[in-house]
């Protein structure tokens, strides 16, 4: 059984440049009424630390927009997701500019307490955003899908009420943060973790649903959907060695592809979905939760985002929530799905088993 959640990160372009009305308010608008008209679940990943800080430096008039958009959106059943870039953290605006503090860059790495302290922060913030103090989001997304060194993040969100994450895209690698998540492709379509998000432990605290992703030949990487002026804004200011870097991270024969609604074509996308369910087809009795991800500061192509979700409609596949993936899970109304790859080595039996096994407790 195939379930899909569209996920959307709520965001301006790291560095700090852009316009909140250009990059979030007016693209999630429009994702808004799309799938308002599809009847369709739309989780969205708001990115609070970017915001508290345009809102205290008063530095975008249209924070306001964004702030009644997120509170109009949970009124009406949108799961809110905590999304955090923890260079925002220490920003400051200076002179019409946004002075970030990249060794807060990867949350993962910083001591415990100064991890608890931005968590709990951000989800003060983000009670206020929505205007319920009870409020605790289920989803995470790490900003930059930097989820390692995970032990300690992993903890502090298990304490403060997280139960999912999906930061994780098999195959992944960022060699400037270390971040590598190959040894994740050997995983099923959810895990639980604990230490390291790439190794399922059924006594894990927080379960993994990462964005889908396959992983393809180099070449079919650079399209003009991904090569836009989005990425191109995206890397402004990166030193010759951040950029040295990335290329490191394309340097291999092949590259995870991920399911992206606003940097693929409808082709792309239909592709990679025939393929799972296909698998589907042969393996009906399992479960496959789909994540696919997007981000409003990449949306110009809302036509291509509507063709796929009718695509979807014609399949019969749902679309759903992770909050409803979560549910299920827990509930135990799931198989364990076969694996993301079949030419991929599959893991040992007792691994995948005893997950199912905790999930259904």
């Amino acid at each position: 059984m195939i379930e899909c959640s569209f996920t959307l990160d709520y965001e301006i372009y790291g560095n700090g440049t852009g316009a909140v009305r250009d990059l979030i308010y007016e693209p999630a608008e429009r994702l808004r009424g799309l799938f308002r008209k599809w009847q369709a679940s739309l989780v969205t990943f708001v990115e609070v630390l970017e915001l508290e800080k345009i809102e205290a430096y008063g530095s975008d008039p249209a924070i306001d927009l964004a702030k009644r958009q997120i509170r109009e959106l949970f009124q009406e059943g949108c799961e809110i997701g905590l999304h955090l870039h923890p260079q925002w953290s220490h920003g400051r605006y200076e002179q019409g500019q946004w002075f970030l503090d990249a060794s807060e860059y990867n949350l993962c790495v910083l001591p415990r307490a100064r991890i608890s302290e931005i968590v709990e922060g951000s989800l003060r913030y983000l009670r206020y955003l929505v205007n319920d103090s009870q409020f605790t989001p289920i989803s995470f997304r790490a900003g930059n899908w930097l989820f390692q060194p995970t032990r300690t993040a992993a903890q502090v969100l298990a304490e403060n009420g997280i139960r999912l994450d999906s930061s994780v895209f098999k195959g992944g690698v960022q060699h400037r943060h270390r971040l590598d998540y190959r040894r994740a492709m050997r995983n099923g379509y959810y895990w639980q973790f604990f230490d390291d998000v790439n190794e399922p432990d059924p006594a894990g605290s927080l379960l993994e649903v990462p964005v889908y992703a396959e992983m393809v030949p180099v070449w079919r990487m650079p399209t003009s959907k991904r090569l836009g002026h989005g990425a191109i804004a995206g890397m402004a200011g990166q030193s010759a060695g951040q950029k040295l870097n990335r290329l490191r991270d394309f340097l291999r024969f092949r590259y995870p592809l991920k399911l992206d609604f606003c940097r693929m074509s409808f082709g792309e996308l239909t592709d990679m979905m025939d393929r799972v369910i296909q698998r589907d087809l042969a393996d009906s009795g399992s479960y496959r939760p789909i994540v696919a991800i997007g981000h409003t500061k990449d949306l110009t192509d809302l036509e291509t985002v509507d063709a796929f979700l009718s695509y979807l409609r014609t399949k019969d596949i749902p679309i759903v929530t992770l909050s409803a993936i979560y549910s299920r899970l827990s509930s135990g109304k799931t198989q364990t799905a076969a694996l993301q790859w079949p030419d991929e080595a599959r893991p040992q039996e007792g691994i995948l088993g005893s997950l199912h096994s905790e999930m259904c407790t």
